[in-house]
C-alpha cells in the first residue's frame, strides 16, 4: 500500500483491520498540525500537544469502532472533543479536592504552633496514608496521576461504579480525618 496516497478511510481502515503501524503514523503525520491548531483555536490554554497525543491514542485505542460511514475527520474531531471534555472534567474535580481540602486544613495553617515547636498542621500526605489501600488507590490514580475513572477500573480491575463509590468514601474519611486532627489540635 502507498500509504502516502491514500486516503483517510483506507488508512483508517487498514489500521482498525490489519494493525497496520505505518499507516497510522501515515494518520498522525498528516493531523498531528491540525488537531494543534484545533486546541489552539478551540481557546485551550495548555497542554494542546498532550491534548493531541491523548486523542492519538485514543484513536488507536478504539480503533476497531471506527465505521468509514462519515469523514475520517468527524471521527478524529469527535475524539479531540471528548479529550478535551475529559480534560476539563478532571481539572474540574482535582479542583474541586485541591479546595475542598484546603477549607479542611485553613484552620490548622491558622493555629499557634505548640511549644514544642511540632507542626500544628495535620500533612495532607498523613491523611492519605491513613486510608486503607483499596481507598487510597483510588485516590492516588485519580487526583494524584489524573486518571479518569475508567482507566483507574481498568488498572484497578473494578467497576467504575466501584471507583466512584471509593473516590467518595476516601474524600468523606479524609475530611473527617482532618476534621478530627482539627478537633483534637484546638
Amino acid at each position: 500500500m502507498d500509504y502516502k496516497s491514500a486516503d483517510d478511510i483506507q488508512l483508517m481502515l487498514t489500521v482498525r483491520d490489519a494493525d497496520d503501524h505505518q499507516a497510522f503514523a501515515e494518520l498522525v503525520n498528516r493531523y498531528q498540525n491540525i488537531l494543534l491548531n484545533y486546541f489552539i483555536r478551540s481557546a485551550v490554554e495548555y497542554d494542546m500537544e498532550d491534548l493531541a497525543q491523548q486523542t492519538f491514542l485514543r484513536l488507536y485505542r478504539y480503533r476497531q469502532n471506527y465505521r468509514p460511514s462519515a469523514k475520517f475527520t468527524t471521527f478524529l474531531f469527535l475524539m479531540a472533543r471528548q479529550v478535551w471534555i475529559d480534560e476539563l472534567r478532571k481539572r474540574q474535580r482535582r479542583q474541586k479536592l485541591v479546595e475542598e481540602l484546603e477549607q479542611q486544613t485553613e484552620p490548622f495553617a491558622a493555629a499557634p504552633a505548640p511549644e514544642d515547636g511540632a507542626d500544628a498542621r495535620h500533612d495532607v500526605n498523613q491523611a492519605l496514608r491513613s486510608l486503607p489501600d483499596k481507598l487510597r488507590q483510588v485516590v492516588v490514580l485519580g487526583v494524584y496521576q489524573e486518571l479518569p475513572y475508567a482507566e483507574v477500573s481498568e488498572i484497578l480491575g473494578i467497576p467504575v461504579g466501584t471507583v466512584k463509590s471509593r473516590m467518595f468514601n476516601a474524600l468523606a474519611k479524609l475530611k473527617d480525618f482532618l476534621l478530627k486532627d482539627q478537633g483534637g489540635k484546638s
